[in-house]
């Protein structure tokens, strides 16, 4: 890696995030492993809801959201928007 070299900010933050889901996404895979792998060894009876359907479907959700974050948004998109459109007003006034 180049250290002397500026870094993009926001290509940097993408990066941070993607990787970041990548950790979080091996962290729910072996963590809910580990559970439904003592749901299994402990429970004597397999009829009903399994308990690790509540942890897996709620950490889930939260999954599904770093994803998003990190894959389909833009995290200066607004900031971008925003900026431009302050721009477009500026050189309307005449400012």
């Amino acid at each position: 890696m180049e250290t002397n070299q500026k870094r993009d900010e926001r290509l940097w933050r993408i990066a941070k995030a993607r990787a970041g889901f990548r950790t979080h996404l091996m962290t729910y895979l072996i963590i809910n492993a580990f559970l439904w792998a003592i749901w299994f060894l402990t429970s004597d009876q397999h009829d009903g809801v399994p308990w690790p359907v509540w942890p897996m479907a709620g950490w889930g959700l939260g999954l599904a959201f770093a994803y998003y974050n990190a894959f389909h948004r833009d995290p200066f998109g607004d900031a971008t928007r925003e900026y431009e459109k302050l721009q477009q007003e500026k050189q309307q006034r005449g400012i």
